[in-house]
């Protein structure tokens, strides 16, 4: 779908051309008959009762542009639903204003051309009314035209006729472009094929949105065979034709961000072959050498990964990027502009300042040139008096001259106290200039030390709560410490109380083994004694009675080894041992 800002251009351009009197109005009949237009170009539904109610409220005749703007967006544009003839919709338009505007019989191009153009128009022209297209643009399409007629471009002659544009606001409208074109100014010397044909390249590639187009051989699906087509690609296309009038459409090719394009190698005798790969099918093409099969390869795939990216075409990415160029530079203009101004205002106070300081100086020597008047003045009455006072008393002379070279020295120090009073006001500038600069030295330190004392407050905080997280650390570790010790203290004496139970312990265990040796004495004297009494037994009674098992409970084993004490002598011994350690506990 086309974006709308494009639609309403060669609307507005319709819209213009009934505007007969040039008064930015149209009548509800004209506007119906244009609203059904479009509705029929645009294959929307049309109803012809809703002009009449939208403006049912406004009976003071012709309508405006920014009146019919709203039922333009409601009930035609937000009504579009599927693809239509973009071309026909605009040639409806060019119908409906060109006949107004232009008259091509005094120009080198046809009316089909002329059209071309207008569409070029719209395209490049910003998206203000009245449309109009700026230099930068101009200056675009220019370079297109000359480079598919194959003609070098002139900077010369380009640069000549920026400066017939200042004249017209650096801009034109939809017919003195047209006329520019037709009227051949920059295609002197090249006939009207030529430009006609440029004319149709540039408009297929910025209008029709024709990226590559050119004969390649292509490999059918079914017979397998190979066939020269008309190949055209497109942004989301690649169509291929029977021939380069394209009348006979034979398919188009589908692309998307999932196909991909790919070399292959040369086989059946095809060279300079490569491979469309989509998902339902796959697309063998032969181009007719290396240099034209890495052209499509880049085209292909080019625009491939716009899709992926979801961009526009390239042109219309160009576009935009070339108006967001135009405005960040305005931005950066106006900004110069801003500051030159704030710079300008300041050169002015400045102007101002030195301009005061100027007048003042004047003043002074103003006034020291009256003093030196009256010095002057004073001078030459001094002269005639004394040239009188010599006439009238010659008798009193050494005493005049006396009197003369008294006033001749006074005059010599007032002169001299005129030029101190100079240097001195010399001096006095130098002294303001140097106690301003003082001043604003003054302010700058002030402002340093003010940071400086933020800063060290800052650090003085941030140490005095470090000072205060170290003495709550300290503290702390002090209490563990001292818990560490009390326990350490307690497992001292813990070791030291086993220690000594150890120690008793042993000397039981040597008591015990003493015991057990004697014990063992007494068994051993006992079983002598009882073999002996046995004997003598079996000698009375004629026979030896067989050793008896003995009781078959579990046997209580201990240091001693198994069943050396009863379990009654072992309680004993228990109680014993407790009694002993309790004291030793007691005495602890």
């Amino acid at each position: 779908m086309w974006l709308r800002d494009e639609l309403l251009k060669s609307i507005w351009h319709a819209f213009t051309a009934l505007d007969v009197d040039q008064r930015g109005k149209v009548s509800k009949s004209q506007l119906k008959v244009l609203s059904h237009s479009l509705c029929t170009v645009m294959k929307i539904p049309h109803d012809p009762v809703a002009l009449e109610e939208h403006f049912k409220d406004d009976n003071k005749g012709p309508l405006s542009n920014q009146g019919y703007m709203p039922y333009l967006n409601r009930f035609i544009l937000d009504k579009v639903q599927e693809e239509f003839d973009v071309l026909e919709f605009n040639k409806m338009c060019w119908t409906l204003c060109y006949k107004k505007n232009i008259c091509t019989k005094h120009l080198l191009i046809s009316d089909q051309e002329a059209f071309k153009v207008w569409c070029i128009f719209n395209f490049l022209s910003e998206d203000k009314y009245p449309l109009v297209i700026i230099t930068e643009e101009i200056e675009y399409f220019l370079r297109k035209l000359m480079e598919a007629m194959g003609s070098g471009w002139d900077e010369e002659k380009f640069a000549d006729y920026k400066l017939q544009l200042n004249t017209k606001n650096n801009c034109l409208s939809a017919w003195e472009l047209i006329e520019l074109v037709g009227m051949g100014y920059f295609s002197k010397g090249m006939n009207c094929q030529t430009l006609s044909m440029g004319i149709m390249e540039v408009f297929q590639e910025l209008i029709l949105d024709v990226l590559k187009q050119g004969y390649m051989m292509k490999k059918g699906h079914k017979r397998k065979n190979w066939t020269e087509r008309w190949f055209v690609l497109r942004p989301t296309s690649l169509s291929y034709y029977v021939c380069e009038d394209q009348v006979e459409k034979k398919g188009d090719i589908i692309l998307d961000r999932t196909c991909c394009v790919e070399s292959l190698p040369d086989k059946e005798g095809k060279k300079n072959l490569f491979i469309i790969k989509c998902i339902d099918k796959s697309f063998e093409i032969s181009a007719s050498d290396k240099k034209k099969k890495q052209e499509w390869l880049q085209a292909i795939q080019t625009c491939i990964q716009l899709l992926r990216l979801g961009l526009p075409s390239p042109h219309r990415e160009a576009r935009l990027r070339r108006r967001e160029h135009r405005q960040r530079q305005q931005s950066e203009e106006d900004d110069l502009a801003e500051r030159m101004k704030h710079l300008q205002a300041a050169n002015e106070n400045k102007q101002r300042q030195l301009e005061g300081m100027r007048k003042k100086m004047e003043e002074a020597a103003a006034k020291a040139a009256v003093e030196e008047h009256r010095r002057k003045q004073t001078q030459l009455d001094l002269q005639d008096r004394y040239r009188l006072d010599l006439e009238k008393e010659k008798m009193v002379r050494q005493q005049m001259e006396e009197q003369v070279a008294q006033k001749s020295s006074e005059l010599e120090q007032y002169l001299q106290r005129v030029r101190e009073l100079e240097d001195m006001y010399h001096r006095l500038e130098e002294a303001l200039e140097d106690e301003r600069q003082a001043k604003q030295d003054e302010e700058v330190v002030l402002k340093l030390q003010a940071r400086l004392l933020e800063e060290e407050a800052a650090k003085r905080a941030e140490l005095e709560q470090i000072h205060l997280q170290q003495q709550r650390a300290l503290s702390q570790t002090e209490a563990e410490k001292q818990e560490l010790v009390a326990e350490q203290l307690a497992k001292e004496r813990a070791l030291q109380a086993a220690m000594l139970q150890l120690e008793r312990m042993e000397r039981e265990r040597h008591g015990a083994l003493e015991q057990y040796e004697k014990v063992s004495k007494k068994l051993e004297r006992a079983a002598n004694k009882t073999k002996t009494w046995k004997d003598k037994v079996a000698k009375h009674e004629g026979l030896v009675r067989l050793i008896q098992p003995g009781p078959k409970g579990p046997q209580r084993i201990t240091n001693w080894g198994p069943a050396s004490f009863t379990d009654a002598e072992l309680e004993l011994r228990k109680k014993s041992w407790q009694e002993s350690k309790n004291q030793g506990a007691q005495a602890q």
